[in-house]
């Protein structure tokens, strides 16, 4: 429970600091920055776990690439 409280909290921070993100950029910055190597984290596995685990972040598609865009809802 305590690492879903910390992934879930450092997504958020992530986020709101760094807005129009995408899954990948969430993961390089966890892994590297905040020292979460250990965690297992994949863009695939953060792209499941926001939609479930943080309503406060909404997602749109970027229309060249097809990547999904994270930001905080205001």
């Amino acid at each position: 429970m305590a690492r879903f409280n910390r992934l879930r909290s450092e997504i958020l921070d992530y986020v709101s600091t760094n807005p129009n993100c995408t899954a990948s950029e969430i993961v390089a910055a966890l892994a590297n920055e905040r020292r979460m190597k250990n965690h297992g984290l994949t863009p695939r596995k953060v792209g499941f776990f926001i939609p479930r685990h943080c309503k406060e972040i909404l997602w749109t598609q970027d229309r060249a690439t097809g990547k999904r865009i994270y930001a905080v809802t205001s």
